[in-house]
């Protein structure tokens, strides 16, 4: 009896894992597409306006971070809209889930109204703020003015993106992310040369791309919303709620855009040799926290929906077989570093002593991936869980403690390598946190309203 036991106890468990599994990968490898797809659209602008002359592609180039930086504040839309719909879903209320939705997407208009009313004035004193040149600065300003045009269509497209991630969709932003990309560099393409309008046609056609896939977002929320007899006018209550629910988590995007702002600031006071292999380094880092950012906007969704569902026990069980993904494609993803380490620098440089600086940061940042798939796994978790105020006390914390390191690094020595070792003490205070507050379970309020 005891041997029957043993042998058909686990079954349960192993049932639950693989439903979870099921779930994760469903959500997450959409999620990822969708994610690679984002900076597509910048690389595709660099390749074609590359061709113009250098002069044009560093206008691009400042008008770019500019215009990413702006976007990147307001990425609260698409997590807290996600967290908010997702618990709606879990309560099997789907007219509220898609009516909060619409908040969100009414707010997105509304800041990204704001936005370019600040911008537009404002262009050439922002770009000589980065620090254009005399040669560069005319075109960086003519793309950022065009460009600021798009913004509240990039702001819908992150609030509708994570109306459908809380609906449990990641496969229509993929579809949506792609079909963007191609129209942004057809547009591209034929409006630079075909039209002859230079960098203006590059901005021209971001700027068509961007709306025609906000569209398409309000199209499929409409639809859903008149399916299920939601209302799609503006709510001033709803708006103000949805605001509310982002304010902690803008205070937490700030934080972290500020560390990696310091890191970079720290490692151009190192020379040359540096700058460039911490932006080889940076590049890598992000380009992995994709992948892991992926099992995060599925634990945003799935966290949600358990919650709203009264579950609390369900999602307590999903958070720890997302954090054994998370380690498990962190370790993969760091081996990976590794291995590739020799082959992946030449294709960025061929100074040796930007070699030399970058292979051992390279090699801490291989070593960071276990940590930073804990750390995203439940930075996901917890904003699914509306945990928002908290994810902000920890990112402050995070930033007190990285700050003052970081800039002892060019006083105390270590080059690059200290700087990377600062941004993985940084990455594990954030695991501390994030892991305290999980165990505590104080995240699992559940409920159709956190």
């Amino acid at each position: 009896m005891r041997l029957v036991v043993m042998t058909q106890a686990p079954a349960p468990l192993r049932a639950a894992r693989r439903q979870h599994d099921r779930e994760i990968v469903a959500l997450a490898v959409p999620a990822f597409g969708a994610l690679v797809a984002e900076p597509l659209f910048v690389m595709a602008d660099s390749a074609i306006v590359g061709h113009l002359g250098t002069a044009q592609l560093a206008g691009l180039g400042v008008a770019s971070a500019l215009l990413m930086t702006a976007v990147s504040v307001f990425v609260f839309l698409a997590y807290a809209t996600t967290a908010a719909v997702a618990r709606r879903v879990g309560a099997g209320d789907l007219p509220t889930a898609i009516r909060q939705g619409m908040d969100g997407i009414w707010l997105a208009l509304l800041l990204g109204a704001a936005v370019i009313v600040a911008v537009l004035p404002t262009s050439p004193a922002l770009v000589d703020l980065f620090g254009a040149s005399d040669t560069a600065a005319p075109y960086a300003s003519t793309y950022l003015r065009i460009s600021a045009l798009g913004i509240p269509a990039m702001l819908v497209v992150l609030a509708a993106t994570g109306v459908l991630r809380g609906l449990q969709d990641t496969r229509t932003p993929l579809y949506v992310a792609v079909g963007g990309f191609v129209a942004n560099a057809v547009l591209n393409v034929g409006l630079v040369y075909g039209a002859d309008l230079g960098i203006a046609g590059s901005a021209w056609g971001t700027v068509i791309a961007q709306w025609g896939m906000a569209v398409v977002y309000l199209a499929v929320v409409i639809r859903g919303a008149r399916r299920h007899g939601a209302s799609l006018r503006p709510d001033a209550v709803g708006i103000r709620a949805s605001a509310q629910a982002g304010a902690p988590l803008l205070v937490r995007t700030l934080s972290l855009r500020a560390i990696l702002l310091i890191a970079t600031a720290v490692a151009a006071r190192l020379g040359d040799d540096d700058i460039a292999a911490h932006q080889i380094a940076l590049g890598l880092w992000s380009l992995l926290a994709f992948a892991l950012d992926a099992i995060a906007i599925a634990g945003q969704a799935i966290i949600g929906r358990y919650l709203g569902a009264d579950d609390a026990q369900g999602a307590r069980d999903v958070c720890r077989r997302m954090v054994e993904w998370g380690i498990a494609v962190g370790m993969v993803l760091g081996l990976l570093v590794v291995i590739a380490r020799p082959l992946f620098l030449p294709l960025f440089t061929g100074d040796p002593a930007v070699k030399e600086a970058a292979l051992p940061a390279l090699l801490v940042v291989a070593l960071s991936q276990p940590i930073c798939g804990i750390v995203f796994v439940l930075d996901g978790v917890l904003m699914g869980a509306g945990d928002g105020p908290y994810l902000a006390w920890a990112m402050v914390l995070t930033l007190a403690v990285f700050t003052p390191v970081a800039l002892l690094v060019p006083v105390l020595g270590g080059g690059l390598t200290a700087v990377w070792g600062a941004m993985t003490l940084m990455m594990t205070v954030r695991m501390v946190t994030l892991w305290s507050r999980a165990r505590s379970g104080r995240w699992a309020i559940t409920g159709a309203r956190r």
